[in-house]
């Protein structure tokens, strides 16, 4: 069911010290920087070496999901993202099998892919992300 870990995602307040903490600290390197206007948020995408990637989220506005999370949590690990075939027919046996989704339709990611979330209360307390690569969903 799962193929690999796709990214580990960080709520963060400032995305530019986000950004120079992990690339001129950590050493990794920053592969780009987008806003998600649907989810309010600007999202850095960071590659550690090999398949290994982050995403650094920062709300745009306090009403985000991602600035409501900081507001009851603080900065710290979001999410996990998952890679899968066939996201849909994931989805569906998931809510067959009393998975509460946040998503019970794919819809596009911040990098393009098909994406879905899973709702911690289902999960064992983790937000999880399933993602299918929008090449492979065709």
């Amino acid at each position: 069911m799962l193929k690999k870990i796709s990214h580990v995602a960080f709520a963060v307040a400032n995305l530019d010290r986000a950004c120079e903490f992990y690339r001129d600290v950590l050493g990794a390197e920053i592969t780009g920087r987008k806003f998600v206007p649907e989810q309010k948020a600007e999202v850095a995408f960071v590659r550690l070496g090999g398949t290994a990637k982050l995403e650094l989220l920062a709300p745009t506005s306090d009403d985000s999901p991602v600035g409501k999370f900081l507001a009851k949590h603080g900065p710290g690990i979001h999410h996990i993202c998952f890679e899968v075939d066939g996201l849909q027919q994931k989805l569906d046996f998931l809510a067959d099998h009393g998975v509460k989704l946040v998503d019970a339709k794919p819809r596009r990611g911040a990098e393009g892919d098909q994406i879905a979330f899973l709702h911690p209360t289902s999960t064992l307390g983790a937000l999880i992300e399933l993602s299918e690569d929008s090449k492979s969903a065709i």
